[in-house]
């Protein structure tokens, strides 16, 4: 009985336990597979990194107070950041990786950056 390759449909040359004609069809297969969760972690990781990058464009110096509205001018998403530190105060500064912020009064936002 012949095997056959279950990307292409080809005969499968080799060893006995071999699954695929070609390194290119494994990897078309395992791709087609994992499309969709590698989609979602892609998608996830851009919207991560384009918050990182407007966190560092507006911030400088290390410091620094921004409105909501110049954030959300640069298509910033606060639906996005990597962790939340609570100080013993209450405040709560949301980050994006070494990127933070923290919401004050009258929509400004005061920017940090974690050594």
């Amino acid at each position: 009985m012949q095997k056959q390759c279950p990307e292409c449909g080809e005969k499968i040359i080799g060893r006995e336990d071999k699954k695929f004609c070609s390194d290119y069809c494994r990897n078309a297969f395992n791709n087609k597979i994992n499309r969709d969760s590698k989609n979602l972690v892609r998608n996830i990781n851009n919207r991560l990194r384009k918050n990182y990058k407007t966190l560092c464009d507006l911030n400088k110096s290390g410091k620094t107070k921004v409105t909501r509205a110049k954030l959300l001018n640069h298509n910033f998403d606060f639906n996005f950041f990597t962790s939340i530190y609570t100080t013993k105060t209450g405040n709560t500064y949301y980050y994006v990786y070494n990127q933070g912020y923290l919401p004050l009064d009258n929509d400004f936002y005061l920017l940090i950056k974690k050594d």
